[in-house]
Protein backbone atom coordinates (compact mmCIF):
# COMPACT_ATOMS: atom_id res chain seq x y z
CA UNK A 1 0.00 0.00 0.00
CA UNK A 2 1.62 3.34 -0.87
CA UNK A 3 2.62 5.69 1.72
CA UNK A 4 0.19 8.60 2.73
CA UNK A 5 2.05 11.94 1.75
CA UNK A 6 1.50 15.53 1.42
CA UNK A 7 2.44 17.10 -1.65
CA UNK A 8 0.17 19.34 -2.75
CA UNK A 9 -2.14 21.26 -0.52
CA UNK A 10 -4.69 19.82 -2.62
CA UNK A 11 -4.17 16.56 -1.03
CA UNK A 12 -6.13 17.56 1.99
CA UNK A 13 -9.67 18.40 1.72
CA UNK A 14 -11.27 20.95 3.75
CA UNK A 15 -11.96 18.37 6.55
CA UNK A 16 -8.50 17.01 6.63
CA UNK A 17 -7.55 21.17 7.10
CA UNK A 18 -9.71 21.42 9.91
CA UNK A 19 -8.65 18.36 11.55
CA UNK A 20 -4.74 19.46 11.55
CA UNK A 21 -5.98 23.21 12.61
CA UNK A 22 -7.64 21.69 15.53
CA UNK A 23 -4.90 19.62 16.29
CA UNK A 24 -2.09 22.38 15.84
CA UNK A 25 -4.31 24.26 18.34
CA UNK A 26 -3.93 20.94 20.74
CA UNK A 27 0.12 21.08 19.96
CA UNK A 28 0.32 25.16 20.38
CA UNK A 29 -1.62 24.21 23.92
CA UNK A 30 1.39 21.91 25.11
CA UNK A 31 3.91 21.19 21.88
CA UNK A 32 5.97 18.81 24.15
CA UNK A 33 4.89 15.32 24.10
CA UNK A 34 5.98 11.65 24.00
CA UNK A 35 4.35 11.04 20.18
CA UNK A 36 7.31 10.17 18.11
CA UNK A 37 9.40 7.92 20.75
CA UNK A 38 11.26 5.55 18.67
CA UNK A 39 10.48 7.40 14.76
CA UNK A 40 13.31 8.76 12.94
CA UNK A 41 12.54 11.78 10.23
CA UNK A 42 14.74 12.53 7.66
CA UNK A 43 15.16 16.33 6.48
CA UNK A 44 16.22 16.23 2.86
CA UNK A 45 17.13 20.10 1.78
CA UNK A 46 18.64 20.52 -1.95
CA UNK A 47 17.86 24.27 -1.16
CA UNK A 48 18.39 26.60 1.45
CA UNK A 49 15.85 27.01 4.43
CA UNK A 50 16.13 28.49 7.73
CA UNK A 51 12.66 28.31 9.10
CA UNK A 52 11.00 25.40 7.16
CA UNK A 53 13.89 23.63 8.51
CA UNK A 54 14.31 24.25 11.76
CA UNK A 55 10.59 24.13 12.32
CA UNK A 56 10.68 20.93 11.25
CA UNK A 57 13.26 19.84 13.34
CA UNK A 58 11.84 21.58 16.25
CA UNK A 59 8.34 19.70 16.13
CA UNK A 60 10.22 16.35 16.14
CA UNK A 61 12.34 17.00 18.41
CA UNK A 62 9.40 18.50 20.84
CA UNK A 63 7.32 15.09 20.04
CA UNK A 64 10.55 13.23 21.50
CA UNK A 65 11.33 11.69 17.30
CA UNK A 66 15.06 11.55 16.02
CA UNK A 67 16.45 13.53 12.82
CA UNK A 68 18.74 12.67 10.30
CA UNK A 69 19.43 13.98 6.98
CA UNK A 70 21.22 17.46 5.75
CA UNK A 71 20.75 21.37 4.70
CA UNK A 72 22.97 21.02 2.33
CA UNK A 73 22.72 19.33 -1.05
CA UNK A 74 26.66 19.43 -1.47
CA UNK A 75 27.16 17.27 1.42
CA UNK A 76 24.79 14.41 -0.51
CA UNK A 77 25.84 12.16 -2.99
CA UNK A 78 23.64 13.88 -5.41
CA UNK A 79 27.03 16.00 -5.87
CA UNK A 80 28.40 12.39 -7.44
CA UNK A 81 25.45 11.89 -9.72
CA UNK A 82 22.54 9.79 -7.46
CA UNK A 83 19.01 9.98 -9.01
CA UNK A 84 16.67 11.61 -6.79
CA UNK A 85 14.98 7.82 -6.98
CA UNK A 86 17.96 6.22 -5.35
CA UNK A 87 18.08 9.07 -2.68
CA UNK A 88 14.66 8.08 -1.28
CA UNK A 89 14.71 4.77 -1.79
CA UNK A 90 17.69 4.44 0.25
CA UNK A 91 16.68 7.40 3.27
CA UNK A 92 13.46 5.62 2.81
CA UNK A 93 15.32 2.18 4.30
CA UNK A 94 16.38 4.36 7.44
CA UNK A 95 13.50 6.52 8.54
CA UNK A 96 9.67 6.79 8.87
CA UNK A 97 8.95 10.00 7.02
CA UNK A 98 11.03 11.99 5.19
CA UNK A 99 10.57 16.05 4.42
CA UNK A 100 12.03 17.25 1.30
CA UNK A 101 12.65 20.38 -0.71
CA UNK A 102 13.78 20.36 -3.63
CA UNK A 103 14.67 23.12 -6.64
CA UNK A 104 12.73 20.80 -9.23
CA UNK A 105 8.84 21.57 -9.67
CA UNK A 106 7.16 18.35 -8.89
CA UNK A 107 10.24 16.76 -7.36
CA UNK A 108 8.06 15.94 -4.02
CA UNK A 109 5.46 14.60 -6.06
CA UNK A 110 8.00 12.11 -7.83
CA UNK A 111 9.43 11.25 -4.69
CA UNK A 112 6.26 10.17 -3.15
CA UNK A 113 5.54 8.10 -6.22
CA UNK A 114 8.84 6.36 -5.08
CA UNK A 115 8.97 6.37 -1.88
CA UNK A 116 8.01 3.86 0.97
CA UNK A 117 7.35 6.18 3.59
CA UNK A 118 5.55 9.01 3.81
CA UNK A 119 6.72 12.41 1.79
CA UNK A 120 6.14 15.12 2.79
CA UNK A 121 6.78 18.82 0.59
CA UNK A 122 8.63 21.23 2.41
CA UNK A 123 9.24 23.21 -0.95
CA UNK A 124 9.57 22.27 -4.75
CA UNK A 125 10.51 25.19 -7.16
CA UNK A 126 7.87 27.44 -7.92
CA UNK A 127 5.16 25.15 -7.22
CA UNK A 128 3.69 24.33 -3.71
CA UNK A 129 4.49 24.62 -0.32
CA UNK A 130 1.83 22.88 1.87
CA UNK A 131 2.79 23.05 5.27
CA UNK A 132 3.60 27.28 4.94
CA UNK A 133 -0.20 26.97 3.68
CA UNK A 134 -1.82 24.88 6.72
CA UNK A 135 0.51 27.72 9.11
CA UNK A 136 -0.64 30.75 7.00
CA UNK A 137 -4.77 29.57 7.43
CA UNK A 138 -4.07 28.01 11.25
CA UNK A 139 -2.29 31.49 12.06
CA UNK A 140 -5.60 33.60 9.32
CA UNK A 141 -8.40 31.10 11.93
CA UNK A 142 -6.24 32.32 15.05
CA UNK A 143 -6.74 36.26 14.37
CA UNK A 144 -9.67 35.93 13.02
CA UNK A 145 -11.61 33.88 14.40
CA UNK A 146 -12.44 32.39 11.50
CA UNK A 147 -11.60 31.68 7.75
CA UNK A 148 -14.83 32.13 6.14
CA UNK A 149 -15.79 35.41 3.67
CA UNK A 150 -12.48 37.17 4.46
CA UNK A 151 -10.79 38.93 2.14
CA UNK A 152 -7.24 38.74 1.36
CA UNK A 153 -4.51 40.98 -0.53
CA UNK A 154 -1.57 39.10 -1.32
CA UNK A 155 1.35 41.44 -2.73
CA UNK A 156 4.79 40.81 -4.38
CA UNK A 157 5.71 38.23 -6.36
CA UNK A 158 2.78 35.82 -7.21
CA UNK A 159 4.73 34.43 -10.43
CA UNK A 160 7.05 32.27 -8.49
CA UNK A 161 5.58 32.19 -5.04
CA UNK A 162 5.16 28.66 -4.31
CA UNK A 163 3.46 29.79 -0.86
CA UNK A 164 0.89 32.32 -2.79
CA UNK A 165 0.14 29.30 -5.11
CA UNK A 166 -1.00 27.18 -2.28
CA UNK A 167 -2.34 29.64 -0.56
CA UNK A 168 -4.56 30.66 -3.18
CA UNK A 169 -5.80 26.66 -2.99
CA UNK A 170 -6.40 26.13 0.45
CA UNK A 171 -8.32 29.21 1.23
CA UNK A 172 -10.36 28.03 -1.53
CA UNK A 173 -12.81 26.13 0.50
CA UNK A 174 -13.49 28.64 2.42
CA UNK A 175 -15.38 31.62 0.25
CA UNK A 176 -12.09 33.90 0.07
CA UNK A 177 -12.28 37.14 -2.13
CA UNK A 178 -8.61 37.98 -2.75
CA UNK A 179 -6.50 41.43 -4.73
CA UNK A 180 -3.63 40.16 -6.57
CA UNK A 181 -0.87 43.01 -6.34
CA UNK A 182 2.11 42.33 -8.68
CA UNK A 183 4.21 43.72 -11.32
CA UNK A 184 3.30 42.63 -15.13
CA UNK A 185 6.67 40.45 -14.41
CA UNK A 186 5.15 38.74 -11.75
CA UNK A 187 1.64 38.86 -11.67
CA UNK A 188 -0.50 35.90 -11.17
CA UNK A 189 -0.24 32.92 -13.15
CA UNK A 190 -3.22 32.55 -15.15
CA UNK A 191 -4.01 28.91 -14.25
CA UNK A 192 -4.28 30.39 -10.66
CA UNK A 193 -7.07 32.56 -12.27
CA UNK A 194 -8.72 29.93 -13.99
CA UNK A 195 -8.73 28.16 -10.79
CA UNK A 196 -10.71 31.07 -8.84
CA UNK A 197 -13.07 31.49 -11.84
CA UNK A 198 -14.00 27.65 -11.90
CA UNK A 199 -15.17 28.26 -8.31
CA UNK A 200 -16.69 31.91 -8.73
CA UNK A 201 -13.73 33.49 -6.13
CA UNK A 202 -13.85 36.88 -6.96
CA UNK A 203 -10.23 39.01 -7.25
CA UNK A 204 -9.48 42.10 -8.40
CA UNK A 205 -5.81 42.56 -9.85
CA UNK A 206 -3.73 45.70 -9.26
CA UNK A 207 -0.23 46.74 -10.23
CA UNK A 208 0.08 49.60 -7.91
CA UNK A 209 0.46 49.19 -4.09
CA UNK A 210 -2.83 51.05 -3.21
CA UNK A 211 -4.18 52.17 -0.31
CA UNK A 212 -8.27 50.57 -1.74
CA UNK A 213 -6.10 46.87 -1.62
CA UNK A 214 -4.78 47.42 2.35
CA UNK A 215 -7.83 49.18 3.14
CA UNK A 216 -9.96 46.38 1.83
CA UNK A 217 -7.88 43.56 3.49
CA UNK A 218 -8.13 41.27 6.38
CA UNK A 219 -5.12 39.72 5.93
CA UNK A 220 -2.60 41.73 4.10
CA UNK A 221 0.18 38.69 2.95
CA UNK A 222 3.15 40.09 1.98
CA UNK A 223 5.69 38.28 -0.08
CA UNK A 224 9.61 38.93 -1.10
CA UNK A 225 10.61 39.09 -5.09
CA UNK A 226 12.72 35.93 -5.22
CA UNK A 227 16.19 36.63 -6.91
CA UNK A 228 16.83 32.87 -6.80
CA UNK A 229 13.94 32.33 -9.37
CA UNK A 230 15.35 35.12 -11.80
CA UNK A 231 17.69 33.69 -14.89
CA UNK A 232 17.91 37.66 -15.48
CA UNK A 233 19.20 39.68 -13.03
CA UNK A 234 18.43 42.50 -14.89
CA UNK A 235 14.87 41.67 -14.38
CA UNK A 236 15.23 41.22 -10.72
CA UNK A 237 17.33 44.56 -9.97
CA UNK A 238 13.91 46.33 -11.76
CA UNK A 239 11.25 44.89 -10.05
CA UNK A 240 12.85 43.85 -6.28
CA UNK A 241 11.52 46.54 -4.25
CA UNK A 242 8.65 47.74 -5.99
CA UNK A 243 6.78 47.19 -3.34
CA UNK A 244 7.91 48.17 0.63
CA UNK A 245 5.18 48.36 3.27
CA UNK A 246 5.53 51.28 6.06
CA UNK A 247 3.66 51.54 9.00
CA UNK A 248 1.45 54.66 8.18
CA UNK A 249 0.36 52.76 5.27
CA UNK A 250 -2.17 50.88 7.89
CA UNK A 251 -3.48 53.94 9.27
CA UNK A 252 -6.48 53.53 7.69
CA UNK A 253 -6.46 49.45 7.88
CA UNK A 254 -9.44 47.15 8.99
CA UNK A 255 -8.88 47.15 12.89
CA UNK A 256 -8.70 43.32 12.34
CA UNK A 257 -6.11 43.60 10.01
CA UNK A 258 -2.79 41.20 10.26
CA UNK A 259 -0.06 41.25 8.54
CA UNK A 260 1.79 38.31 7.37
CA UNK A 261 4.79 37.04 5.48
CA UNK A 262 6.37 33.67 4.50
CA UNK A 263 9.62 35.20 5.47
CA UNK A 264 12.35 35.54 5.03
CA UNK A 265 11.95 39.57 4.22
CA UNK A 266 14.40 41.85 2.64
CA UNK A 267 13.21 45.22 2.28
CA UNK A 268 8.99 44.69 1.35
CA UNK A 269 8.40 45.31 5.35
CA UNK A 270 10.25 48.32 6.90
CA UNK A 271 11.26 47.75 10.26
CA UNK A 272 8.37 50.11 11.40
CA UNK A 273 5.73 47.80 10.71
CA UNK A 274 7.16 45.16 13.28
CA UNK A 275 6.24 47.64 16.13
CA UNK A 276 2.44 47.71 15.25
CA UNK A 277 0.10 45.46 16.87
CA UNK A 278 -1.06 44.47 13.49
CA UNK A 279 2.23 42.84 12.59
CA UNK A 280 1.96 39.00 12.63
CA UNK A 281 4.64 37.48 10.84
CA UNK A 282 7.06 36.50 13.82
CA UNK A 283 4.07 34.85 15.19
CA UNK A 284 2.95 33.26 12.12
CA UNK A 285 6.60 31.51 12.01
CA UNK A 286 6.53 30.09 15.18
CA UNK A 287 2.94 28.89 14.28
CA UNK A 288 4.83 26.29 12.04
CA UNK A 289 5.98 24.66 14.95
CA UNK A 290 2.51 23.05 16.07
CA UNK A 291 1.27 23.04 12.04
CA UNK A 292 4.01 20.83 11.43
CA UNK A 293 3.43 18.63 14.35
CA UNK A 294 0.20 18.17 13.44
CA UNK A 295 0.94 16.87 9.59
CA UNK A 296 3.59 14.94 10.73
CA UNK A 297 1.56 13.04 13.40
CA UNK A 298 -1.62 13.17 10.54
CA UNK A 299 0.42 11.06 7.87
CA UNK A 300 2.24 8.67 10.15
CA UNK A 301 -1.06 7.53 11.50
CA UNK A 302 -0.35 8.86 15.22
CA UNK A 303 -3.45 10.09 16.78
CA UNK A 304 -3.95 12.56 19.80
CA UNK A 305 -5.60 11.44 23.01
Amino acid sequence: MKAKSLVNISDYGKEDILRILKAATAFKANPNRDLLQGKVCATLFFEPSTRTRLSFETAVNRLRGRIVGFSDAATSSSTKGESLKDTIMMVGNYADLIIMRHHLEGSARYASEVSPVPIINAGDGSNQHPTQTLLDLFTIYETQGTMENLTITIVGDLKYGRAVHSLIQGLSHFHPSFNFVAPEELKIPEKYKVFCDNLNIPYREYTEFSSEAIASADILYMTRVQRERFTDLMEYEKVKNIYVLHNEMLNNSRDNLKVLHPLPRVKEINQDVDENPKAYYFQQAENGVYTRQAVICDLLDIRLD
